[in-house]
C-alpha cells in the first residue's frame, strides 16, 4: 500500500526527502475580469507562489515516491476587487486518484469554491502556519488558509480511499482550519451560518461520528470497487452496488448533506463506465440507487443505462 514502505525505501531516504511533497499541483490565476488598471504579472507572481505553496511545502509525514505524488488542479477566478490589493473571486479544486492496474484516475475532488475573498500584495509570504491560521492579517492570511484546507480535504479523501479511515488526521487538520479560521466583515465560507455548502459543513459531515459510514464508502468505493475492476469485474461491481446501497442509507438517515452532492460530483460517466456491461439485474439496481443519488443526471443514468 502506498503509504507503507519497507527497509529497501529507507536505504534511499536522502533521495526521497528531496521529492518526499505529497502534491503534483497545478494553479491557474484567471484574472480576465479585472479592471485594466490593475497590473496582471501581479496574477503571474501569485500563481505562482501558490504552486509553490502546495507543490514544496510538507503536508504529512509519509514519504512519496515521484510517482505517488497526488496529482490536483486549483483554478482561482478572480471576479473584482473591492479595493486596492482586495479581491473577490472563486475557486475550483480538482483532484484525482489512479486506479490499479490501469491509466484511468477516478476524481477524488472536483468542487467550485465561491466565496473566495482575499487580500494580496505582490511578492508579499504567502505561506501557511496551522497554529496560527489566522496570521497578522486575516484577509490576507485567508487565501492561504483555503489553500490548506483543500490541500488536507484532498489528502483526506486520498488517505481514506487506501486504508479504513485512513485520512481522519487531514479532516482533522481541515477542521482545526475552519475552527482557527480568518475573521472578517468581508471574510465568508467558514461558518456554519454562511450556508449549507460551504467549507464548515464538508468537513463538519466527515467527522461527524455519526456519519462514520461515510469512511466505509469512501474507502469500498476505491479500493475494494474500482481497484479490483481489472481482476474481477463482477465482484468489483458488486462491492460498488454495496456501496451505493450504503450511501442511499446515509441519503435517507442525514438528508441533503453537502458530503453526498460532493461525493456524486462529476461521477456520473465513471459510474456508467462501470454498469454498462454488468447483468440486467445489477444494472437495474444501479440505475434505481443512481436516479435518487444523482437526481440532476437521472435522465443520463436512465439513457445509458437502460
Amino acid at each position: 500500500m502506498r503509504k507503507l514502505f519497507n527497509l529497501l525505501f529507507a536505504a534511499c531516504l536522502c533521495f526521497s526527502f528531496c521529492s518526499a511533497q505529497e502534491f503534483q499541483a497545478k494553479v491557474t490565476v484567471n484574472a480576465q475580469r479585472v479592471s485594466t488598471q490593475v497590473d496582471k504579472k501581479i496574477f503571474n507572481t501569485l500563481q505562482t507562489q501558490l504552486t509553490n505553496l502546495l507543490n514544496n511545502r510538507k503536508w504529512t509525514n509519509d514519504t512519496y515516491q515521484p510517482n505517488e505524488k497526488i496529482q490536483c488542479f486549483f483554478l482561482l477566478s478572480i471576479e473584482s476587487t473591492d479595493d486596492q490589493n482586495i479581491y473577490r473571486g472563486s475557486l475550483t479544486v480538482q483532484a484525482a486518484r489512479p486506479v490499479y492496474n490501469s491509466a484511468y484516475k477516478s476524481p477524488l475532488v472536483n468542487f467550485q469554491d465561491a466565496d473566495v475573498n482575499f487580500k494580496y500584495v505582490e511578492y508579499q509570504p504567502v505561506e501557511f502556519n496551522e497554529n496560527r491560521v489566522q496570521g497578522n492579517d486575516p484577509l490576507a492570511a485567508n487565501l492561504t488558509a483555503i489553500f490548506a484546507y483543500y490541500a488536507n480535504i484532498i489528502l483526506g479523501m486520498d488517505y481514506d480511499s487506501y486504508s479504513l479511515k485512513g485520512g481522519d488526521a487531514y479532516f482533522r487538520k481541515a477542521q482545526n482550519i475552519v475552527n482557527n479560521s480568518p475573521e472578517g466583515r468581508s471574510i465568508s465560507g467558514w461558518k456554519v451560518f454562511d450556508g449549507l455548502r460551504n467549507r464548515y459543513w464538508l468537513v463538519n459531515n466527515v467527522v461527524d461520528p455519526k456519519n462514520n459510514m461515510l469512511h466505509d464508502i469512501f474507502y469500498g468505493y476505491y479500493r475494494n470497487g474500482l481497484d479490483n475492476m481489472y481482476e474481477n469485474e463482477i465482484l468489483a461491481r458488486e462491492q460498488v452496488l454495496d456501496v451505493l446501497n450504503k450511501l442511499q442509507d446515509f441519503n435517507q438517515q442525514s438528508p441533503n448533506t453537502m458530503i453526498l452532492q460532493f461525493f456524486m460530483q462529476s461521477r456520473s460517466q465513471e459510474l456508467i463506465g462501470m454498469f454498462k456491461k454488468a447483468d440486467p439485474q445489477s444494472k437495474s439496481k444501479a440505475l434505481e440507487l443512481l436516479s435518487k443519488l444523482d437526481i440532476a443526471n437521472t435522465a443520463k443514468y436512465r439513457e445509458e443505462l437502460k
